[in-house]
C-alpha cells in the first residue's frame, strides 16, 4: 500500500457537487466516444464461465473472484475485463467493419495493489470495433487514440463551463512512441519511470507495444497473449498535476489475429488455452478482426476533478492506514 497526500492539497467540491460532475462525466463522455468511434451500447455479463476462455487474465497471476452457481452445477468468474467477451459479441450480433460496441464493465482484483489510482473496484468503458485486413494497421491506431484524447478534452471543456473553478488542464496533442524507443532514451530507468519521464516532458503520451519482450530482455509491462497484438496495442497516459506523476487512462489496440494468436500463445507459455472455445474460434478465424480497449471511469473523473485519491470518486475497501491518512487530510471516501 503506497498513498501520498500532496502537499496542500484540499478538496474543492463538496460530496453533492462531486456526484454531479461524475454524472456530468460519464454522461458526456459516453456519448461523445460513440459518436467519435461508431459505437453502440450493449449490455455486458458481470460474470463468465472459466471454460468458455473470455475472462482476461491480465498479468497472469491476479486471481479472478469465483463462484458455485449450485442451480446450473457450475461455475463462474467475475470477470476481470470484457477483452474477449467483446469480440465475441461483434460476432454474436452481427456487427459490421467501422461499427463496434461499447459498454460498462464492473470488476473485482483482489489482487490489486493498493494506492492513490488502484481500488480492488474497476470500472471502464469497455469498446470494441470491427476492422478490415486493410485497416488493421498503425494508422487506425494512432487515428483512434486521437480520437479518444479529443472526446477526454472535449468532455474536460464542457465540464469547465459547468463549474468554472475546476483548473484541470489536458494536452491534446498526442505523443507517440514505442516501449523500445522509451528504453532506448530512457535506459537506466524503470518502465514506470519511464513512463513518468515522457509524460512530464510531454503531457498527454501513447506507448504502442506492450507484452513481448524488449532488447534488454523485460517487458515494459505485461498483457495477456490472447487478445492484444502486442506490436499494436499501447496505453493511453495523461500528466496529472495533482499527484505530479502519469496516469494510465487507457490500455487499447488492435487485436490479434490467428497467426498472432498463435504466435503469442507460444511465447507466453499459453498453449494450453488453444482448446478453449474463444481461442479455438479465434485459430480458425471465425471472428471479425477488431480494435478495442478499455478506458477507466472512476480515473477519468479522478483526472478530470483534480482528485487525489481515487477513493473520491468511487466507493470502494479502503484498509485503515488509508483511511486515517484520508481523514487526516480531510478527504471523504465514498
Amino acid at each position: 500500500m503506497k498513498i501520498f497526500i500532496p502537499e496542500g492539497y484540499k478538496p474543492t467540491m463538496s460530496l453533492y457537487e462531486t456526484q454531479d460532475a461524475i454524472s456530468f462525466i460519464k454522461r458526456e463522455f459516453q456519448e461523445s466516444l460513440a459518436r467519435a468511434l461508431h459505437l453502440k451500447r450493449v449490455s455486458a455479463p458481470l460474470f463468465v464461465q472459466p471454460e468458455s476462455g473470455l475472462n482476461d487474465n491480465l498479468n497472469g497471476f491476479e486471481r479472478p473472484v469465483g463462484f458455485d452457481i449450485p442451480y446450473t452445477k457450475k461455475d463462474a468468474q467475475v470477470v476481470q475485463s470484457l477483452a474477449k467477451w467483446k469480440r465475441m459479441a461483434l460476432y454474436r450480433y452481427d456487427f459490421h467493419p467501422g461499427n463496434g460496441l461499447y459498454t460498462d464493465m464492473n470488476a473485482i482484483r483482489r489482487d490489486e495493489e493498493l494506492d492513490n489510482l488502484h481500488s480492488i473496484y474497476v470500472d471502464q468503458w469497455d469498446w470494441e470495433k470491427v476492422i478490415t485486413p486493410e485497416t488493421r494497421n498503425m494508422v487506425t491506431l494512432e487515428n483512434t487514440v486521437r480520437a479518444i484524447v479529443g472526446c477526454v478534452c472535449n468532455t474536460l471543456d464542457m465540464l469547465k463551463a459547468r463549474y468554472p473553478y475546476i483548473d484541470t488542464n489536458l494536452c491534446r496533442e498526442v505523443t507517440f512512441i514505442t516501449s523500445e524507443e522509451l528504453l532506448q532514451r530512457y535506459p537506466d530507468l524503470t518502465p514506470k519511470q519511464r513512463e513518468q519521464a515522457i509524460t512530464k516532458e510531454c503531457r498527454t503520451v501513447f506507448i504502442i507495444g506492450i507484452g513481448g519482450k524488449l532488447s534488454n530482455g523485460e517487458k515494459h509491462d505485461g498483457r495477456s497473449p490472447d487478445y492484444d497484438d502486442w506490436s499494436m496495442n499501447g496505453d493511453i497516459l495523461f500528466y496529472d498535476d495533482v499527484l505530479d506523476c502519469a496516469m494510465e487512462i487507457s490500455s487499447m489496440g488492435i487485436r490479434v489475429d490467428a497467426a498472432t494468436l498463435d504466435k503469442q500463445l507460444t511465447a507466453a507459455g499459453c498453449d494450453d488455452r488453444r482448446q478453449l472455445t474463444y481461442h479455438k474460434m479465434m485459430l480458425n478465424n471465425e471472428l471479425p478482426l477488431t480494435i478495442g480497449g478499455g478506458i477507466g471511469q472512476s480515473r477519468l473523473c479522478m483526472l478530470m476533478l483534480g482528485k487525489a485519491h481515487i477513493g473520491e470518486v468511487q466507493s470502494s475497501i479502503w484498509d485503515a492506514e488509508t483511511i486515517d491518512i484520508c481523514e487526516k487530510a480531510g478527504i471523504t471516501l465514498l
